[in-house]
């Protein structure tokens, strides 16, 4: 059977001991689920532990629940398997002992009913008073014992329910157990099914609630915070540093790259990337250079910003991500430049390219000459065989030796093409901040298209998690920044949501 990650486990009647048959009933969803206020007060001596509500149904707009597979090999999945079946063959026995033995049919039932119940919605009373009736606990004990029990009419009557209740990519389940004559594999599947109704149910609940769990979350979570600063008003030090550190970098020029004869010159720019010069400085142009100078940030540097260390495995884990589509983006436009438009025309082509780069990813983190090494071994074949099977010229001893150099360069930090790239995600990733990531996808900095749809997962995680942090700290960030901006230079007087 089933199981959902997080707080909501499934319960399978074999989890029960089959010799009673007793089963545990399913606790209402959402009953024992703790709001905000149940977490414990913070520490006054860290902000590393300021409300964890980030990472809870309020703050995390994906949050959901999940079934959970465990693998067949394992002990767990060994020892479930082999509970669960024990229990179903006992049930077996009893239904076909002469006279048949209901009594764990009977406890099947009335789980069953328990749960058709917990998935009704307040408004349903008609429905409520039929499932009520149709699986009376003790009438049905009474039909068993006269040996009257008409089991075909009783599952018809809980497919239909179950049918009526279930949402729309439940259906193909439901009517697959339609087809199901014998009575204990159809109990199984009945609860099988029924455990994902109830987990449909469980993350309906919580998308409904979001909105207010959202706001609660982020009240919540400042006024904890300004606790600790009443307590320690030297708190904000490294977030202020973080924020004159980002209106610093703002009057600074961009550095360009010493040599672009690579790959075509790296490929064209787009619209959005030329000229880049200092513009007058603004609140949120201010933040968003602070944000994505937090995707740059030296692990060895404590003076992380005190407003953002929640997030900061978040954060890391979005540095990595990025750095893994700086590598495949180089790889791509570097072999684009050997093998034409022709090829890159073909998507099953590209997937390939990506999956070989994909492939040396982990290792590339410690080793980067070997990783590139297998890259530069395994592209030129690629790009060799796609060009014979379509009927076009092979690439010259000359071009595949340089396109084998080019691939292996990347793996130097100071790589030109690998700098360009990174420094148009960056570029991306400010214009997702500005603009919106749907906006930004339009007008991709060259190089970038390829990578469009790995682009747009990297640059909504990115945005979500500061909008997010923006929502709780936006009033200190308002006042820091007001000390760091000329009033004339001034475009905004308050830091709203990017």
């Amino acid at each position: 059977m089933p199981d959902v990650e997080e707080k909501v486990p499934l319960k399978d009647p074999g989890d029960a001991e089959c010799g009673s048959c007793k089963l545990e009933a399913s606790a209402p969803t959402g009953e024992n689920e703790s709001g905000p206020e149940d977490h414990p007060p913070c520490p006054i001596d860290t902000v590393d532990n300021v409300s964890k509500l980030n990472n809870n149904t309020g703050m995390n707009c994906d949050f959901h629940m999940e079934e959970k597979v465990l693998p067949p090999s394992s002990l767990e999945g060994k020892v479930k398997e082999t509970m669960h079946n024990a229990f179903w063959d006992h049930l077996k026995e009893q239904l076909s002992a002469t006279p048949p033995d209901f009594s764990c049919a009977l406890e099947l039932l009335k789980e069953i009913k328990e749960i058709l119940l917990s998935l009704l919605l307040p408004r349903q009373n008609r429905l409520r008073s039929d499932i009520e009736e149709a699986l009376d606990t003790e009438l049905l004990k009474q039909k068993a014992e006269r040996g009257a029990l008409d089991v075909p009419h009783l599952s018809k009557y809980i497919l239909d329910t179950m049918t009526l209740l279930c949402a729309p990519v439940r259906d193909e389940a439901v009517q697959k157990l339609e087809n199901i004559t014998d009575p204990v594999w159809l109990l199984r599947g009945i609860f099988q099914v029924l455990g994902l109704m109830k987990m449909d149910m469980v993350n309906y609940t919580i998308q409904s609630l979001q909105p207010h769990l959202q706001e609660h979350s982020i009240q919540h979570e400042r006024a904890t915070f300004q606790e600790l600063l009443n307590k320690q008003p030297s708190l904000l030090s490294h977030t202020t540093k973080w924020l004159t550190q980002a209106a610093a970098d703002l009057t600074t020029p961009l550095p360009t790259c010493p040599d672009t004869s690579d790959s075509a010159s790296v490929a064209s720019s787009s619209p959005s990337e030329a000229a880049i010069s200092p513009e007058p400085l603004s609140p949120t142009m201010v933040l968003s250079q602070g944000f994505l100078n937090l995707l740059l940030w030296d692990p060895e540097d404590e003076d992380f910003p005190e407003t953002l260390l929640t997030d900061r495995t978040q954060l890391q884990e979005l540095e990595s991500q990025l750095s893994q589509l700086t590598i495949l983006a180089s790889v791509l436009l570097v072999a684009s430049s050997f093998s034409g438009s022709v090829l890159f025309g073909s998507p099953q082509f590209v997937d390939k390219l990506k999956h070989i780069t994909k492939d040396v990813m982990e290792e590339f983190k410690s080793r980067p000459e070997e990783a590139m090494q297998t890259v530069s071994e395994q592209v030129p074949q690629e790009i060799h065989q796609s060009l014979k099977n379509m009927g076009l010229a092979a690439l010259s001893s000359e071009n595949t030796a340089s396109l084998i150099g080019q691939l292996q360069n990347i793996a130097k930090k100071e790589n030109c093409v690998r700098s360009v790239i990174d420094q148009r995600i960056h570029l991306f990733l400010k214009c997702c901040l500005v603009l919106g990531v749907q906006r930004s996808l339009l007008d991709l900095p060259g190089g970038l298209t390829v990578i469009e749809a790995e682009l747009a997962e990297l640059g909504q995680k990115f945005v979500s998690l500061t909008h997010r942090n923006q929502k709780v700290f936006g009033p200190y960030y308002t006042e820091i920044l007001k000390t760091l901006i000329p009033p004339a230079q001034a475009l905004e007087t308050e830091v709203e949501s990017l």
